[in-house]
């Protein structure tokens, strides 16, 4: 146990009443007193390292400090808010940084630009442009959680073999050559918008009128074109991606214009103005109708 406080004062009566008693001896006392205090110190020191564990005065090992954590504590850290399930190749929106799985994120962003946890604007007209793999965090995810990572190479594995696919291979990062001379700067995002996309255009259904049979409805209603691009073209591609029977007729409104197929995007927006424009797109309502005989 530790040293007591009344063997602590002891020491100085003694040398006091040595002092007293005869001055011959005070060479002898002071020997003594010495080797008391010496081993009152190294009790003191071994009393302190057997308290905290340790022969050498050292600090605990790491594995003693070591706490242990509920997975429970760190679920709502490691969870997709979109299909309640633990990340899966985490992927995190670069404007407010939430993550989700990457197949989750990009299937909400074929029906929104928006992120579905904080509804912020991630990008006008290409939210994917704005995504990243979350490398690290899919790590963390894959340590924590047991055999998920073995579970979803299975399920991958089996998804390709049922179907007759190649399985495809694990990526193996590539060792990147020495560069001779300055080093370059890399600027901007990976992803380039060419220059001559320089409309963007919001496509909104306003319903379709009985006997236009059935038709698929448009995954993407946001789409970037070129200016020179005319209501004709628009026509074709609300066509081809809603698989329109040849009677039914598609009619394009901007406003409270009805839109000839010969117009290009570019008069439409000069001529109509902002009124025409929404948060940076030209917003155009279309239609479907039964073409007259």
């Amino acid at each position: 146990g530790a040293p007591s406080c009344s063997g602590s004062r002891s020491l100085p009566f003694e040398f006091e009443r040595g002092r007293s008693e005869s001055s011959g001896d005070e060479d002898d006392d002071d020997e003594d007193d010495e080797e008391e205090e010496v081993e009152e110190e190294e009790e003191m020191e071994g009393d302190s390292r057997a308290r905290f564990g340790t022969d050498d005065g050292e600090l605990d090992s790491d594995d003693d400090r070591e706490r242990m954590i509920n997975l429970a504590e760190l679920t709502p850290y490691i969870l997709c808010s979109i299909c309640k399930g633990y990340f899966i190749d985490a992927t995190t929106i670069t404007e407010c940084l939430h993550t989700f799985c990457k197949s989750c994120i990009v299937r909400h962003f074929y029906y929104s630009n928006r992120c579905p946890k904080c509804n912020i604007v991630v990008h006008q007209t290409q939210p994917l442009y704005n995504i990243r793999l979350d490398r690290q965090l899919q790590d963390i995810v894959y340590k924590l959680v047991v055999n998920l990572e073995e579970r979803e190479k299975k399920q991958m594995h089996d998804f390709y073999k049922e179907r007759g696919l190649e399985v495809p291979k694990p990526a193996v990062p590539q060792p990147v050559p020495p560069s001779r001379g300055r080093p370059r700067k890399v600027l901007g995002s990976v992803f380039r918008i060419p220059p001559e996309l320089d409309i963007s255009i919001l496509l909104e259904f306003i319903g379709a009128n009985e006997g236009t049979g059935n038709f698929k409805p448009l995954e993407k209603k946001f789409v970037r074109v070129s200016g020179e691009a005319t209501i004709g073209h628009v026509v074709k591609f609300l066509r081809r991606k809603m698989d329109l029977d040849p009677a039914c007729q598609v009619d394009i409104i901007c406003g409270d214009h009805l839109l000839e197929h010969y117009q290009t995007l570019r008069e439409i927006r000069q001529i109509i103005g902002e009124s025409a424009v929404q948060d940076g797109l030209l917003v155009l309502h279309y239609g479907l109708v039964v073409s007259p005989l």
